[in-house]
């Protein structure tokens, strides 16, 4: 009777086996995204440090020595061409105008007393009553007092000059700085200021930054590939990152290159200029200028979520026409936007997975969605 029961509770098992066996679905196939591997031109940028500077940063000097008399603008504000900045006491320069007026007074009055000698004595050297060194000499003291009296006006005019030099213009239109030097300081000779301040156009600014050796003579083929290319004709294909990273609206380009590289440091200078309309940008500021050093024309790129790390190695999962997954490894040229361009690893046209990276396995059925690789 007992192995009866027995019996009975364990075909009753076998068969509750053989129905949890049966009800249990097959294992479905993923759906995951992929994308293909695409080929195209592409531009390989570099950033390079640079600092701003005005489209004209004109110092403004003290020509003539004297006191500080007076301060005619707002410092940190725009000022215009030929307004009047600085003015610094005249009175020595005053002065030296009235001492040259004199000379100049006293050499005319020569002049008048030699050419009055002169023509009484030409009648009397033509009969023969003087001698002709008499003659000769009187001549050279009408011409010696004809130079005199050049000279004395040309140093009454530098006299005006220098008087002039008192009074200091702005010689263009900009944003002046802060002064070097107070009211009531003597100025205009060393180690007093003679540089009083500092005018910038910043409508436009320029950036300089340096290229290294390597890429200067890729930079340099390119221009010598297209005859048509000058860095004068550049486009505005530079940007410019501000202090904040934040990219700044405008686009800059080249308009300067040094003549020699820098032995010392293996660089180059080089010179963009960007326009600066709304005048964020001053003089002194320093920014990260992204420039193409190179271009690619057939160059392969993979999204970049498409790629994990893995032992220090990057790797794509790669699907074959049977849907089966394979892992590749693969070698990263450069970053382009949100892709890699692949030294290695891959060719054009071949499906790589964006999705699912960390549960799919090499070996595995899936069933692609192909997205497209902008």
């Amino acid at each position: 009777m007992k192995s009866l029961v027995h019996i009975s509770m364990l075909l009753l098992v076998l068969g509750f086996s053989a129905c949890s066996q049966k009800d249990q679905p097959a294992q479905a196939v993923p759906t995951l995204k992929a994308v293909e591997v695409k080929q195209q031109q592409v531009p390989i940028t570099k950033d390079f440090v640079g600092q701003v500077y005005g489209r004209a940063d004109i110092p403004i000097r003290a020509r003539v020595d004297g006191f500080l008399e007076r301060i005619h603008f707002d410092e940190g504000f725009e000022v215009k061409k030929g307004q009047l900045l600085y003015t610094i006491d005249d009175s020595p320069l005053r002065e030296g105008q009235s001492r040259e007026q004199s000379r100049l007074s006293e050499a005319k009055v020569n002049l008048v007393n030699a050419e009055n000698d002169l023509s009484r004595i030409v009648p009397l050297a033509e009969i023969n009553a003087i001698s002709k060194r008499d003659m000769d000499a009187a001549m050279a003291r009408r011409d010696a007092a004809q130079e005199a009296v050049k000279a004395a006006e040309a140093n009454l005019n530098l006299a005006n000059i220098n008087q002039g030099y008192s009074r200091i213009y702005a010689p263009i239109t900009g944003i002046i700085g802060k002064s070097n030097a107070k009211v009531g300081e003597y100025v205009g000779r060393a180690p007093n200021p003679v540089i009083l301040n500092t005018v910038s156009q910043i409508d436009s600014i320029i950036v300089e930054f340096f290229l290294t050796e390597k890429d200067y003579i890729t930079f340099a083929r390119q221009i010598m590939a297209d005859e048509k290319l000058r860095v004068r004709d550049m486009e505005y294909n530079l940007a410019l990152f501000l202090a904040d990273d934040e990219l700044f609206p405008y686009k800059g380009k080249v308009t300067f290159l040094d003549r020699n590289v820098d032995s010392g440091t293996g660089a180059i200078l080089v010179q963009s200029i960007f326009p600066n309309p709304q005048k964020l940008l001053r003089p002194g500021q320093f920014g990260k200028v992204r420039g193409v050093v190179n271009l690619l024309p057939d160059a392969l790129l993979v999204p970049q979520r498409a790629v994990f790390e893995l032992q220090g190695f990057y790797n794509v999962f790669v699907v074959g026409d049977d849907g089966i997954v394979s892992q590749k490894r693969i070698e990263i040229l450069e970053s382009f936007e949100d892709q890699f361009v692949v030294q290695s690893g891959l060719s054009k046209g071949e499906v790589v997975l964006m999705e699912g990276l960390m549960t799919v396995k090499t070996g595995q059925k899936v069933i692609v969605e192909k997205a497209v690789n902008n």
